[in-house]
């Protein structure tokens, strides 16, 4: 298989999974979900699949990759503030529906945490000896075709500083392995995305990951799924 190396860097990143709630937290690393939709926009390969009901679904004939993900150096952790417009479910505050014209009407506080000072590695295991190139091309606006959207730090308000292609993996790399049935807990431990099902979410997989210095097999996880 070919394997590549990406560096990505970013004043601000925020990786969050499905959650509710007044405080919305974020993964210390870029799950590999996410690092696996960062590769296809960059090599323009098309995510999309046609709209299923109210939700462009994924599509399903996308290939399969085996990622790594780690960071250099453990961002710091942030948060903001910010008001949340939605409908409620249920009566709740049905009242102020008349005084919005058919805006908006439940207005919540909530509360969003950030990692600052992203520096990351993603690396990148593909069949397709193509991929590679077409993400070079990617990074300098070479491809041939359209892209949708710009590369961004899981969150779309945060855009990446840099994003390149390195030769080899830099030293000093906390990588994010699976985490075994019989190991002992260790700080830092979290659960990463690997797959999304858009249209439904209990479908969407997940992981037990925990930090570790050793680039080894466990750190490897096929994206969205085992082939």
């Amino acid at each position: 298989m070919d394997t590549f190396w990406l560096r990505v860097s970013a004043p601000f990143a925020a990786f969050r999974g499905f959650q509710a709630g007044v405080y919305r937290g974020t993964s210390p690393v870029i799950p590999p979900s996410a690092a696996y939709g960062l590769v296809l926009n960059l090599a323009g390969i098309e995510m999309r699949g046609s709209p299923d009901g109210v939700t462009t679904s994924i599509r399903r004939d996308l290939p399969r990759l085996r990622l790594a993900v780690g960071v250099l150096n453990q961002p710091a952790r942030a948060s903001l503030y910010q008001q949340l417009h939605s409908y409620p479910v249920g009566n709740s505050g049905k009242e102020l529906a008349e005084l919005t014209h058919g805006a908006k009407y439940w207005i919540v506080p909530v509360r969003r945490e950030m990692l600052v000072d992203y520096d990351g590695v993603i690396g990148v295991q593909t069949s397709d000896e193509g991929l590679r190139e077409l993400v070079r091309q990617g990074l300098r606006g070479e491809l041939e075709k359209g892209r949708y959207g710009l590369p961004f730090a899981g969150d779309n308000n945060y855009l990446y500083d840099d994003i390149e292609i390195v030769d080899e993996p830099p030293a000093g790399i906390t990588w994010y392995a699976r985490f075994g049935p019989n190991e002992s807990p260790r700080k830092g431990t979290c659960r990463l995305t690997i797959g999304i099902d858009r249209t439904d979410n209990s479908r969407t997989t997940t992981s037990v990951f925990a930090p570790t210095p050793v680039l080894s097999d466990s750190v490897w996880t096929w994206t969205p799924a085992e082939p």
